[in-house]
């Protein structure tokens, strides 16, 4: 299908929690062929459907080689431990803070077929996926820091050349 523009923090679609997919369409199994074509560029980790600008909730991923998708994805489990990880999003260019998240993850949703998926993961793969339903909530990892840590945050982001100002 196509790689996608993803949009920039300061979009309003960033901040509204998107909304669940009901039936697999057609229109469906395009949106998540053109986010894993957008996940798929080098760099990249994971996108959600609003990064795109689609209010629906799916994500892509793309850790160690495995690109994957996962439709109204549910949170069924998180472990009580939580690091602090680099974290950036192609939402907020040139912009990375250290991000607690929790250490595991288990996830429930569906896949482009309307199979059941239930993914335990831990590592790069629990971040992204907890990433990526942030973003679904209408979360960046910016609202995940204590307030020194995105005050300096927003202090660079006004910096950057891509950042709109009033």
């Amino acid at each position: 299908m196509a790689v996608r523009e993803i949009r920039l923090f300061g979009d309003p679609v960033l901040k509204t929690a998107s909304e669940p997919i009901q039936e697999v369409s057609e229109s469906i199994r395009n949106l998540i062929s053109d986010l894993e074509e957008t996940t798929a560029l080098p760099g990249r980790a994971g996108v959600a459907a609003n990064q795109i600008g689609v209010n629906l909730r799916v994500f892509s991923f793309h850790v160690e080689g495995t690109i994957g998708h996962i439709i109204n994805p549910e949170i069924i489990g998180l472990s009580a431990e939580t690091v602090e990880l680099d974290e950036g999003c192609l939402s907020l260019p040139d912009i990375w803070s250290k991000t607690p998240r929790h250490t595991q993850i288990r996830v429930r949703g569906k896949n482009v077929e309307g199979e059941v998926l239930e993914i335990s993961a831990e590592g790069l793969l629990a971040q992204v996926i907890q990433h990526e339903i942030d973003h679904l909530d209408g979360l960046v990892y910016l609202d995940r820091l204590a307030a020194p840590a995105r005050k300096v945050c927003m202090a660079a982001l006004r910096q950057t050349p891509w950042f709109m100002q009033d």
